[in-house]
């Protein structure tokens, strides 16, 4: 007797019996009770926030007849002129009209970038060897001119960063060059980051922990035009 006899003849080459059909029934069946529990087990991922990146520290000259060699100071919290210069750009723009290139000294900057993205549009960053100082910043504003900031190292202290801030955006002041200006800084008080460490509340102010103060600082005497405008990230 042929021992197929019972089975159709499209189920014997399909390798089909109700045997099999159960068990591959009951394994579906497993596997999608373990997806369920997988999806079930697994945490939500956490909803990133974010995070606005503190204000510039910066203090300007406001517009006068005697502009110096230096438009103000700008005292960055690192050297990263990618995380930096937007910042920076979001005072300047509304004051002196997008800024559209951005020069420096290689001297002071591991890595510059040629091209940075900032609020909308691009800054195309350029250096320069001999013709910029080490410690200045060149700006130049689309429509406007350019600009000259000296740029005030990080790893200052806060008390030799407010003294070079106010020297940079007076117009009284002598006209040194940004390497000048803190060469004679360190020459009066000492080095730039031997400063006496600031209390709590002071080092949390200077670090970014409140929002940009703008200030206009009127002028002792002398004719119009020398009032400087101190706008310093907090």
């Amino acid at each position: 007797m042929d021992s197929t006899e019972g089975i159709s003849h499209t189920g014997f080459h399909a390798g089909s019996s109700p045997a099999k059909d159960e068990t591959r029934a009951a394994s579906e069946a497993a596997r999608r009770r373990v997806r369920i529990m997988s999806a079930t087990l697994l945490p939500p991922l956490p909803h990133a926030e974010p995070v606005a990146a503190p204000a510039a520290r910066l203090a300007l000259k406001t517009d006068g007849t005697s502009r110096g060699l230096l438009d103000g100071a700008w005292w960055p919290r690192s050297r990263d002129l990618l995380s930096e210069l937007p910042a920076l750009t979001d005072v300047l723009d509304p004051l002196w009209g997008r800024i559209t290139r951005v020069a420096v000294n290689p001297e002071h900057w591991p890595v510059i970038p040629r091209k940075i993205p900032v609020g909308g549009h691009i800054v195309k960053v350029g250096w320069f060897t001999p013709e910029i100082d080490p410690h200045k910043l060149l700006l130049l504003s689309y429509g406007t001119g350019r600009w000259d900031l000296l740029v005030i190292p990080p790893e200052t202290g806060a008390e030799s960063a407010a003294r070079l801030m106010a020297a940079a955006s007076d117009h009284d002041g002598p006209p040194l060059t940004a390497s000048a200006l803190i060469a004679a800084d360190e020459a009066r008080h000492g080095v730039l980051a031997a400063d006496q460490p600031l209390d709590p509340g002071e080092a949390w102010e200077y670090e970014g922990g409140a929002s940009a103060v703008s200030v206009a600082v009127p002028p002792q005497t002398g004719p119009p035009g020398r009032a400087s405008r101190l706008i310093i990230g907090m």
